[in-house]
């Protein structure tokens, strides 16, 4: 795929195989975080904020104040008086929930904490000259610095540590010693987190039945098998990410999306992506689309001929799919029934917290960091994840096992969640400079075999699910769709993060969902005048996804047969085949 024109582009020289190794060794002690990327982020809030003197009187009057509203707390809960709290934390904030935290001294100790956090963020954010990502950088590194010292994080100032040790005559602490030993074994030896072997796939998880009927370089497909008499007669062909492993869409039995829609009478192919090595590093998104979607289409459409598919694309799925279903438009507009996107972003603008990692600078430093390796190692990505929710991912998760001496019951989605993958060098640095730099894919820039695609080349119905506390693909970002589709689009919000969300079977708890439908040339809503006007439904989204599905079939046939040995595609074991395996 050939670079895009970006307006302003420089020509860039070849970096030497000096520069990268120089950058490839220093990636592995900073995490592949580039070091200059933050310099010249706090360069330039520093330097603005030096000339603002008007920011710096603000600030001072700020702090004056709080410590004032501390002291005036200060007396009264001191004395044991029940009072109101001076601040409260983040909507989103958990850490001081516990009663303990009410008590004295350590109501003042988090009071102070939260009045501190609070300043800092004033001080990072709204200095005028300081350009936004800078700012967003520099106030996500002031908030990690923060939860370093958080009171939660220390014996001597969270009470239920204290209270814990004192109750367990210490023994907390040994158990948590212990707890890190094994950690660190594990983590040292390339192992799993404790409790994440007793979810296997095809033994805990991956277990609704299906056979592999594709394998090439980079895929298996999956066929599942029926459970009904008649199935739809449109196939439905499911592309998850390949930065995660597939059966975050087929956990254990209660809660698995392909067997929900097995059920309920479809016909369902799955694409298990390898895990690449070294080996692969010259894999380039061309090749995803290549030898993922395109193959696995003509795959299903052999074994299924002469109907329309269902395309369901997920997260970095959803966006190769939608790439594939504009660049087919162009030459077969017939092959897709319809297309769903799952938490999957077509615009990269408004693209969350992950933007945080993404500049010229960062991407040249991971791409030489790539180079060595030929892969992004699944640790490495991890990090960055876990660096957009550390109190909840890093922090939290240390006082509970370390500290309180307790784990956390492991589930199916932890254990998913821990069986990561890589991503090939040339991929990676594709995707990333394309959509998420440059965002070539929304603005018409982004080219399939030599030429441009276009969104507003989409004709058929779409299904667009987001969830409200997306940190990876935050709604607001999935709703843009909405600006180029020139097709129907029904849109779903639903409670829950990236996976939860999704993963929303009926008879979950406290799960409910918003959802629209715009006919092709419906005027344009903005998402925040469409959320205030949407009500809430209780309940599962999957249902009413079921229901849409049903609207666009045309009507029943008998099951599909597993493969197509006479074309090609002869059974080649059960599923969850031999990928998903891969380490």
């Amino acid at each position: 795929m050939p670079p895009a024109m970006v307006p302003g582009q420089r020509d860039i020289e070849p970096p030497t195989d000096l520069d990268r190794m120089l950058h490839s060794i220093m990636g592995r002690v900073t995490l592949g975080i580039s070091p200059v990327s933050l310099a010249l982020a706090w360069a330039d809030w520093a330097l603005h904020l030096a000339e603002s003197p008007g920011k710096w009187q603000r600030l001072a009057e700020k702090a004056v104040r709080k410590q004032v509203r501390l002291l005036n707390h200060a007396a009264p809960a001191s004395a044991g008086v029940a009072c109101p709290p001076c601040i409260e934390p983040l909507p989103h904030d958990r850490r001081f929930s516990s009663a303990a935290w009410q008590q004295w001294p350590f109501n003042l100790i988090y009071q102070n904490f939260l009045l501190q956090q609070q300043w800092w963020h004033n001080a990072t954010t709204g200095i005028g000259g300081v350009s936004s990502h800078h700012e967003q950088v520099v106030a996500f590194v002031a908030r990690q610095l923060l939860d370093l010292i958080s009171p939660v994080n220390h014996i001597a100032t969270n009470p239920e540590v204290l209270a814990a040790t004192a109750r367990d005559g210490g023994q907390n602490l040994l158990r948590g010693a212990m707890n890190l030993i094994e950690d660190w074994d594990r983590e040292r030896g390339g192992k799993r987190p404790a409790g994440a072997e007793h979810f296997r796939p095809g033994h805990e998880v991956a277990t609704t039945k299906g056979t592999v009927v594709l394998r090439n370089r980079l895929i298996e497909l999956i066929q599942y098998t029926p459970t009904t008499k008649q199935v739809h007669a449109e196939p439905i062909l499911i592309v998850p990410a390949w930065i995660m492993k597939y059966y975050i869409l087929d956990l254990s039995s209660t809660n698995s999306l392909v067997s929900y829609l097995v059920d309920q009478g479809h016909t369902v192919f799955m694409i298990s992506w390898h895990n690449p090595t070294a080996a692969d590093r010259d894999l380039g998104m061309d090749d995803y689309l290549k030898l993922g979607i395109f193959d696995a289409l003509d795959a299903v459409r052999a074994i299924v001929p002469d109907q329309k598919i269902n395309a369901v694309g997920y997260c970095l799925g959803g966006t190769l799919l939608t790439i594939a279903a504009a660049a087919l438009a162009g030459k077969d507009g017939t092959l897709l029934n319809s297309l769903t996107l799952l938490a999957a972003q077509t615009d990269f603008t408004e693209a969350g917290e992950l933007t945080l990692f993404i500049d010229e600078s960062q991407l040249d430093y991971l791409e030489d960091l790539m180079w060595r390796q030929g892969y992004l190692d699944s640790r490495q990505m991890a990090g960055a994840f876990q660096l957009l929710r550390s109190s909840d991912l890093v922090w939290s998760r240390m006082v509970n096992d370390y500290l309180l001496g307790r784990r956390a019951p492991m589930t199916d989605l932890m254990a998913w969640n821990a069986d990561a993958t890589r991503m090939p060098f040339r991929m990676h640095g594709e995707y990333l400079r394309h959509l998420f730099l440059n965002n070539d894919l929304f603005e018409g820039r982004y080219r399939v075999n030599g030429k441009p695609i276009a969104l507003s080349d989409l004709h058929m119905p779409v299904f667009a699910v987001a969830t409200e506390t997306d940190h990876v693909a935050p709604w607001r970002s999935v709703y843009k769709f909405n600006l180029v589709a020139e097709t129907d689009v029904t849109f779903v919000l639903t409670s829950g993060g990236h996976n939860a969300g999704i993963v929303n079977e009926p008879g979950h708890p406290h799960r409910q969902f918003r959802q629209t439908h715009w006919p092709a040339g419906e005027r344009y809503v903005d998402p925040d005048r469409w959320y205030l006007s949407t009500t809430a439904v209780a309940g599962s989204w999957w249902p009413a996804w079921v229901q849409w599905l049903e609207q666009h079939s045309s009507g029943f046939a008998h099951p599909p047969s597993a493969g197509a040995p006479s074309t090609g595609y002869p059974v080649l074991g059960p599923a969850p085949g031999q990928y998903v395996l891969e380490q």
